[in-house]
């Protein structure tokens, strides 16, 4: 099978994307660290995640100019995390400006180096918090970039499996495909508890809640709709 990157957050999107990409293919796996909120709870999902799928290869980055550049409430402790608002227009203050162009970059390096045919990234742009780095036209445009910039014989081309689901329907692909759903981690402030809060813990959860399934994961709060339910998996 061919050898694929995929680039693996510890979230649940980038888990039933591995669980995709592993179907038919090998893989390296890829986690970069930015200084984010949650850090050191993300890497321990993501090395989840690799055990899990006997991954290859895996390799671990840290972007730490990405926090001291700052302008997000992911990295920046000064400007708060929002409250859910899945009604939101316009862009949250947990979007880290451009993040995705500094991911893609080292998976496309890596890749290169690596002799792989594929990137799966996990974005999503129909049911998430609105990032424009998330949009099917920004991959064509890197797909585009890889071309220019890569060795004529380099033949990467990025993979967006879940781009156009709803996250209910991400749920229900991981739950077909068998994916460890409780070994991952989308909470952008909790590390012990999810917040269940912010935006990403409130799409999770009502992704959960539209699938009729339950999220294995513990929340310090939960929302009216899901209280007395059992949070096993």
């Amino acid at each position: 099978m061919p050898l694929v990157v995929v680039l693996a957050s510890g979230g649940m999107d980038s888990c039933v994307t591995t669980a995709i990409a592993s179907e038919d293919h090998r893989l390296a796996m890829l986690h970069v660290a930015y200084g984010q909120r949650t850090e050191q709870r993300e890497l321990k999902s993501f090395h989840a995640l690799a055990d899990f799928y006997q991954a290859e290869r895996r390799l671990v980055c840290r972007l730490e100019h990405l926090r001291q550049i700052g302008g997000s409430s992911l990295t920046d402790a000064r400007i708060e995390v929002e409250p859910a608002n899945l009604d939101r227009q316009g862009i949250p203050s947990s979007y880290v400006p451009f993040r995705n162009a500094h991911f893609l970059s080292i998976a496309v390096s890596w890749g290169e180096v690596l002799g792989a045919r594929k990137i799966f990234i996990g974005a999503v742009a129909e049911d998430s918090s609105g990032y424009p780095d998330c949009r099917p036209e920004y991959y064509a445009a890197f797909n585009r970039l890889i071309v220019a910039g890569t060795k004529p014989e380099t033949l990467l081309e990025i993979v967006t499996p879940v781009i156009h689901m709803r996250k209910s329907e991400i749920v229900r692909r991981g739950i077909e495909l068998g994916a460890p759903l409780h070994l991952t981690w989308s909470c952008y402030q909790g590390e012990e508890l999810a917040c269940g809060v912010c935006d990403s813990c409130a799409l999770r959860l009502r992704a959960f809640a539209e699938a009729g399934l339950v999220d294995p994961l513990p929340y310090a709060v939960r929302p009216s709709y899901l209280r007395g339910k059992s949070a096993q998996p």
